[in-house]
């Protein structure tokens, strides 16, 4: 690849990390429950970016990555032979001393209180509806979410 080229590439790969790296962790943190866990799979899904073609993701770089990063997660699961149920999942999701995205300071503290019952109910539903409301949340349509999790938009709705 020309010098040209590969400055364009990496600056196609800093646009997506700037863009993505937000929403990319919030929805890693949701499934993972674990901050860090939920980095090293944002960065493995980072990685796999670098190995693209801009010219073949451009404008798709957002359920591209939510895809790997959501597919390294379940290989995990399945490699530790711990695909979460809905019981283990309350387990791991009230582990104490977990890590999660706090409120920021601007919330009042009824919008916090708020915010945190809704995450205790969403903790609660099953992984794939789990997914689903994190993906939604984060702006993707109902057709993406069914791109990214390989359910039908049917039963993403």
């Amino acid at each position: 690849m020309e010098p040209a080229g590969i400055a364009e590439k990496q600056r196609w790969v800093l646009e997506a990390v700037d863009r993505h790296e937000l929403p990319l962790l919030r929805f890693a943190v949701r499934l993972l429950g674990a901050e860090d866990a939920a980095r090293d799979a944002v960065q493995h899904a980072f990685l796999k970016l670098c190995g693209q073609s801009p010219e073949r993701l451009r404008g798709r770089e957002g359920p591209w990555l939510m895809t790997v990063c959501r597919n390294h997660i379940v290989d995990t699961w399945r490699q530790v032979g711990n695909l979460p149920t809905i019981g283990t999942w309350r387990q791991i999701v009230n582990q104490p001393g977990l890590r999660r995205p706090r409120a920021g300071p601007r919330r009042g503290g009824r919008a916090a209180d708020l915010a945190c019952s809704i995450n205790r109910l969403v903790d609660q539903l099953p992984l794939p509806q789990r997914e689903a409301i994190a993906l939604w949340s984060e702006g993707f349509s109902y057709h993406e979410v069914a791109c990214v999790t390989g359910a039908s938009e049917g039963n993403v709705r």
